[in-house]
């Protein structure tokens, strides 16, 4: 489904995590934790159309409960064994909660 970040913080005292506060539509937040912080910062996610699956059991990260997984594309950088992330997004024009086929 889709789902546009209404807010994304730093887990404090973690290095990789992000907490999501994601709008799927129904008018109650969800929150999703993803280990993304050496690719993006939080505060220019905000606003931004994402993709994530839903139907995985609640697991919980530093304490704080993530329900579901963002969509991401990594690849290896030319010429290096370093790798790249890219958060799979949409048109902001497409509405919280719509489903993909």
């Amino acid at each position: 489904m889709r789902y546009k970040v209404k807010e994304c913080v730093a887990v404090p005292k973690s290095k990789k995590l992000l907490q999501f506060t994601l709008d799927d539509g129904t008018g109650t937040d969800r929150t999703i934790l993803s280990g993304i912080h050496a690719f993006y910062e939080p505060e220019e996610l905000v606003g931004k159309t994402l993709i994530a699956i839903t139907n995985l059991p609640p697991r919980k990260m530093m304490g704080i409960e993530s329900c579901g997984m963002l969509l991401s594309a990594v690849n290896n950088l030319k010429d290096s064994e370093d790798e790249e992330l890219h958060l799979l997004m949409v048109d902001n024009h497409i509405p919280a909660g719509a489903k993909l086929y």
